[in-house]
């Protein structure tokens, strides 16, 4: 009991410092997970929506009324790239903004890459967010929306508007008729190997 109460003050006493680097690794992990789903995608549904699928068609008929606002998957991680960016450029901007992608155009191979550098960024926002750099003191999550101050909060947010459309992806994948190999939809709660292959050999919870 002892050592549990002293294992519980001593993570309660995480300087800032500590604390910026954490999040910085949850955050590469994060888009690990990204990286994983993108790679196992059949590219036969990268650009699909569900009213466009044989199967969608031949259930419904061609007099179906079209969907409500439904995106690609395409457009789905060509989102999470854009946001990013905007996190980016009204936070941090000192950090550099990645370039945006094109939801029509975007090809995996560029989503992949896209994601890669916007998530360099934004791990590199938290480190200073959380950290004691002092860089970064409001995080500005639209120009519309109330900013609020750097904590973690804003990791928070962050990793639920992932996990939200990373959840989409895997839906839609399913509905389109190209469902995720258990590779992807296993590999992506490994966290274990997650951490180790964003560097943190030790795994969740290490300070290496």
């Amino acid at each position: 009991m002892a050592g549990k109460v002293q294992t519980q003050l001593g993570r309660a006493a995480i300087g800032r410092t500590s604390l910026g680097s954490s999040a910085a690794k949850m955050f590469a992990a994060n888009d690990r997970m990204n990286q994983i789903l993108i790679e196992y995608l059949d590219p036969a549904a990268w650009k699909l929506i569900p009213q466009n699928t044989p199967q969608a068609k031949q259930a419904t008929g061609s007099q179906a009324k079209p969907l409500g606002k439904v995106r690609s998957i395409a457009a789905i991680f060509t989102h999470m790239h854009n946001v990013r960016c905007k996190w980016v450029r009204l936070s941090a901007p000192h950090l550099g903004v990645p370039a945006q992608l094109h939801r029509s155009r975007c090809t995996q191979a560029q989503a992949r890459a896209g994601l890669a550098e916007s998530a360099a960024r934004c791990s590199e926002m938290l480190a200073e967010a959380l950290g004691d750099s002092g860089n970064v003191e409001i995080f500005h999550r639209d120009a519309l929306a109330p900013s609020w101050p750097a904590g973690v909060e804003m990791l928070c947010y962050m990793l639920a508007h992932e996990a939200h459309h990373r959840g989409q992806v895997c839906m839609l994948a399913h509905q389109l008729g190209f469902p995720l190999p258990y590779k992807a939809s296993d590999g992506i709660w490994n966290w274990e190997k997650l951490w180790k292959e964003c560097g943190s050999p030790a795994g969740p919870g290490f300070d290496s």
